[in-house]
């Protein structure tokens, strides 16, 4: 066990204080601190990718080493910027890499994190990435170690950290995102949603709460409809039913949440210029990173309906109030596609834990119903 606020006094000490990254549910105990602390800056962005490239020109800025947060699973995006830029056979940028590890080795988890879990350390070894793995208190000193190390030799490093090993002495503030004054959340959306659909359609849903709650509802009403969940892969659910709507028939939704619509933001002119009128996307914007921790995504900043209509979709449909919900689902799914329904949802206190789907072989096999 590692209290956050003696990792976060540590990095101070060793002049690490900037950090950006994609929140996760491993490391939310310390994103929040972050976001609490005025000794630190951090930027909540899109894809690890990204959080990467702002480190290289905060490095580049102030000659300071920069952190960078991810989940394992986003270790994969973050390949490109780290070996084509920031490598030591490059430009030789030191930054230090807080990993979650997600599916490590003895300890139980979700299967879609098992098989990069397995990997992750080799992955680091092949990027020639030094690192070390944090669990205790006693293990701050290796990553003191590890910094000097970065800042002498103009490298990458890495730690990275199980889950449930980041306590906290001290409860930091609550996260609150701002909404608007709206009445829906997504179990009425879902609710609302399955009580308009039929064997017609095929559904795509994307990662995190919003396939929990999917499968949660289906389970609870005993519903034979099979959708297929993205319990990984964040930001790829969009593509997946466009691959889908062009090579079927069947009428496709993707229901996505504003953390994944963000993360791969471009596939959206692909969608709406390729797809077919079998094509309809559902935004379930709550604002924030929920499952996480409730990081802001910013996406209150951007005028969604304004996007939808500039990249083409035909129809951009909005929903905000639990009264209006089957009259705009209706009126949506009767739609040509491609279109788009932004559902600006509250953030409500979960009741009971939701479930996950468990057996994913059954669940492609479901899929493929006709």
């Amino acid at each position: 066990m590692i209290f956050v606020e003696n990792l976060l006094k540590e990095l101070k000490k060793n002049k690490v204080d900037y950090f950006s990254g994609v929140p996760d549910s491993v490391l939310k105990n310390f994103t929040n601190h972050l976001e609490n602390n005025k000794n630190f800056k951090n930027l909540t962005l899109t894809s690890e990718g990204s959080a990467v490239a702002a480190g290289i020109g905060y490095y580049l800025a102030t000659q300071k080493i920069p952190g960078v947060y991810m989940q394992n699973s986003g270790l994969g995006n973050s390949i490109n910027p780290l070996i084509s830029i920031a490598h030591n056979k490059v430009y030789k940028i030191p930054m230090l890499l807080i990993i979650g590890w997600r599916g490590a080795p003895n300890l139980k988890d979700e299967p879609q994190h098992l098989a990069k879990g397995e990997i992750t350390r080799q992955i680091l070894k092949l990027c020639g990435i030094k690192f070390c793995v944090l669990e205790n208190e006693k293990d701050l000193l290796k990553l003191k170690k590890l910094i000097s190390f970065s800042r002498k030799n103009k490298r990458i490093i890495a730690c990275l950290i199980k889950n449930n090993t980041l306590q906290v002495i001290k409860k930091s503030k609550k996260l609150v995102t701002k909404l608007k004054k709206n009445d829906i959340t997504r179990a009425v959306f879902v609710e609302s949603f399955l009580k308009c659909i039929n064997l017609n359609y095929k559904i795509v849903s994307s990662t995190g709460y919003l396939s929990r709650e999917l499968y949660s509802k289906i389970q609870k009403h005993k519903l034979d409809i099979n959708p297929f969940y993205m319990v990984g892969g964040m930001g790829h659910a969009s593509v997946v039913g466009l691959g889908y709507a062009l090579e079927s028939k069947k009428k496709t939704i993707c229901l996505d949440g504003d953390g994944s619509f963000l993360m791969h933001m471009g596939s959206a002119v692909s969608i709406a210029n390729y797809s077919k009128k079998n094509f309809k996307y559902i935004l379930l914007n709550n604002k924030s990173h929920e499952s996480v921790g409730g990081q802001s995504t910013n996406i209150d900043k951007m005028d969604v309906k304004l996007f939808a209509k500039s990249v083409g979709y035909k129809k951009y449909f909005y929903l905000s109030k639990k009264s209006d919900s089957l009259k705009i689902i209706k009126s949506f799914l009767k739609s040509e596609g491609p279109s788009f329904l932004e559902v600006d949802i509250k953030i409500n206190k979960l009741e009971n834990e939701l479930p996950r789907p468990k057996d994913l072989l059954k669940v492609k096999k479901n899929f493929l119903k006709k």
